[in-house]
């Protein structure tokens, strides 16, 4: 019972990774391109060749021919030819859609831990010798389509000027009363999803 127990956890840890959005790459955009960057003492700086690293969402730009990660602390936000990103916690986040002054923003990044637990789930044990020490020998059986990358979208609100996390704790936090009554009948209905856009869209609408 144990050893179905444990391997059903495993298939099911397996199944939610491939569930997600994967991807070979880790930059936002296939190519290095200019940007605008304003920075937390609003100065601007233009630079031709940057990018958003799917890491942690940082931003990547060129020096020379080396590539550097800036540091996220001194930016306020970054705006490409279509996409406005800014820093929301640590995180740049850019801007899917607005309803007056309020906007949803989201930002991308690699799922870490979901992405090493696949591979740990696909080394099966074949031997187990107990002695002295513990020994065992396992069979990788990974393949190329587990090397792909699984991705994590967060969402944000800009509300009354503040950003706010998408989902029920911070956003009802962030609410009053008469919203925060409108936030739990609206999330309760069948057709809501926290990582869907159109619900968080119409969510938005409703507490305008």
């Amino acid at each position: 019972m144990k050893t179905i127990a444990l391997f059903m956890i495993a298939l099911l840890a397996t199944q939610t990774a491939y569930g997600q959005d994967r991807t070979t790459k880790l930059t936002a955009y296939d190519e290095f391109k200019p940007s605008t960057i304003t920075l937390t003492d609003g100065r601007k700086l233009k630079e031709k060749f940057t990018n958003i690293f799917l890491k942690n969402s940082s931003l990547l730009y060129m020096s020379g021919t080396v590539t550097k990660e800036a540091s996220t602390a001194n930016i306020q936000s970054v705006e490409f030819d279509d996409r406005f990103y800014v820093k929301i916690d640590s995180l740049l986040a850019y801007q899917v859609d607005t309803i007056g002054g309020d906007a949803l923003f989201r930002a991308t990044i690699i799922d870490q831990v979901a992405y090493l637990q696949n591979l740990k789930n696909n080394q099966v044990l074949t031997n187990i010798s107990l002695s002295s020490q513990m020994t065992t020998t396992s069979i990788d059986l990974n393949n190329e389509n587990d090397f792909l990358f699984p991705l994590i979208d967060i969402y944000y609100y800009r509300l009354n000027g503040k950003y706010v996390r998408c989902h029920d704790r911070p956003l009802g936090n962030a609410l009053s009363k008469e919203k925060k009554r409108i936030l739990r009948t609206f999330v309760h209905m069948d057709d809501f999803s926290w990582s869907d856009e159109k619900s968080l869209m119409e969510l938005l609408k409703r507490l305008q």
